[in-house]
C-alpha cells in the first residue's frame, strides 16, 4: 500500500498549474467564485484535485451505470476524477497508468476497475522511454516535464528513466471486450495527442473527453474537431487545467411544409 498525504499531492499539483496562472487571485477562488455555476457545479467535490468531479458529473447529470476509461490514473481515490462514479453512481472502467507502483492499491481499493501499467501511446509495439519523477503527478515521456524545468515554479527533481510496455487504446479495448465507452479521461503530461492516435473514435466514440491540455489545447482542439469532437466552453471557467470535449451536435432541422 503507498499512503501519500495529500498536502504533498497537492503541494506539487497546485505548482503546476500555478506555473500557467499569474493573476492576484488564487486559482481556488477564482473558479469557485466563477459565474455560472448551476446545479451539480454548486456542491463540493469529494475526491478529484479541482472540480473535475462536478463537471463530469454535471455532463452525465449523475447517470448510473456508465462506463470509464481513466488514462494517467495515478492514485485510485485521493485527487482521481473516477472515483466518484464507481463508488456513489455504480460506475466500471479501465484505469492505466505508466507507473506500476499504482497497481496493488488499485486492486485493493477500485474493485469494479481494471487497472494496467501501460504506456498508452498509438501502436503496443514493445516498450516506450517514461522519467519517472520524484514529484507526484510529474512524471512523463518527456523528461523536461518529469524534472519540473518546464514549470517556472517548480523546483527540479530528480528522474528515473524506465521502460514500459506500451499499448494502443484499440487493441487494448478489443482485449478487454470494451464496446461502449461513456467518459475518457487523459491526465499524462502532454502525451494525450499519440494516446489520442490509437483511438478509433468511429468504433469507441466517447460521449465526454476530458484532457490535461494546458501548453497545446489549441492542437488538441483541432486533432479533436477532425475527429468529431467539438470543446464544451461551458465548463472553461471552472477548469482551467483540463478541456472538455463532446461529440458534435448534429443541427436541427425543421421540417418543410
Amino acid at each position: 500500500m503507498y499512503i501519500i498525504p495529500i498536502l504533498i499531492i497537492a503541494g506539487f499539483v497546485y505548482s503546476k498549474y500555478s506555473a500557467h496562472i499569474n493573476k492576484p487571485m488564487t486559482y481556488r477562488e477564482r473558479i469557485a467564485n466563477a459565474p455560472g455555476r448551476t446545479g451539480i457545479l454548486t456542491e463540493k467535490k469529494l475526491y478529484s484535485f479541482f472540480d473535475e468531479e462536478l463537471i463530469i458529473r454535471d455532463f452525465f447529470q449523475d447517470r448510473q451505470g456508465g462506463f470509464f476509461v481513466d488514462v494517467g490514473c495515478a492514485f485510485p481515490i485521493a485527487a482521481n476524477n473516477t472515483y466518484y462514479l464507481e463508488k456513489h453512481l455504480g460506475w466500471t472502467g479501465i484505469g492505466i497508468d505508466a507507473l506500476n507502483d499504482y497497481t496493488a492499491e488499485w486492486k485493493e481499493k477500485r474493485p469494479n476497475t481494471k487497472f494496467f501499467s501501460f504506456l498508452v501511446t498509438e501502436n503496443s509495439e514493445g516498450s516506450g522511454r517514461f522519467y519517472k519523477s520524484e514529484l507526484m503527478g510529474f512524471s512523463s515521456t518527456n523528461q523536461k516535464v518529469a524534472n519540473g524545468s518546464v514549470f517556472p515554479n517548480v523546483r527540479r527533481a530528480k528522474t528515473e528513466e524506465i521502460q514500459v510496455p506500451k499499448v494502443c487504446l484499440n487493441d487494448l479495448f478489443d482485449r478487454e471486450g470494451i464496446k461502449k465507452i461513456d467518459l475518457l479521461a487523459l491526465d499524462i503530461e502532454g502525451h494525450e495527442l499519440s494516446a489520442l492516435a490509437g483511438l478509433d473514435f468511429e468504433r469507441f466514440s466517447p460521449e465526454l473527453i476530458v484532457a490535461e491540455s494546458y501548453g497545446f489545447e489549441d492542437e488538441l482542439t483541432e486533432y479533436l474537431n477532425k475527429h468529431g469532437y467539438q470543446k464544451i466552453k461551458r465548463y472553461e471557467p471552472f477548469d482551467e487545467g483540463n478541456t472538455y470535449y463532446r461529440r458534435k451536435q448534429e443541427p436541427v432541422t425543421t421540417p418543410s411544409n
